[in-house]
């Protein structure tokens, strides 16, 4: 009888994990695959209840959500400088993510969840010049929905 109970202990645990969302991990780096001043990666495909854990594998980094590069209701973002920050994904779009002090050298990422329907508003925000280059790129990968 005890094996019974261990059997339905199991089968009542199963269900909770399967219900939890996946972590991406996304890190800092002062040099990456793609240059200087990366998140590696740099592009990150979520689902609803997913999280992002940006780790700060190389020192003077965070992440920062940009204003009007988040999907309307979902809550912005700001980590410390050298800390790792997670954060849960709750509304489909797309997420821009900055450094802030290495902004203006491109260091930015995005996270695309789901139907993309603040495109056009994460398209019109203004960014320094290699952010914009590279969001650009990273804009044109989204899938449609």
């Amino acid at each position: 009888m005890l094996a019974g109970s261990t059997a339905l202990t199991v089968v009542s645990v199963l269900p909770a994990r399967a219900q939890t969302g996946t972590n991406h991990e996304v890190q800092m780096l002062n040099k990456g695959t793609k240059g200087v001043m990366v998140y590696e990666p740099d592009f990150v495909t979520a689902a609803i209840g997913d999280t992002v854990t940006f780790i700060p594998t190389d020192k003077s980094h965070n992440a920062e959500s940009i204003k009007g590069m988040l999907p309307e209701g979902a809550e912005p973002f700001k980590g410390k400088l050298n800390e790792e920050i997670t954060i849960t994904i709750e509304k489909e779009g797309v997420y821009g993510v900055k450094c802030t002090p290495h902004y203006g050298m491109g260091m930015v990422m995005l996270i695309a969840v789901g139907a993309p329907g603040n495109m056009e508003e994460a398209r019109a925000v203004k960014h320094p010049p290699k952010a914009k280059k590279l969001f650009d790129e990273l804009l044109d990968a989204v899938p449609a929905a």
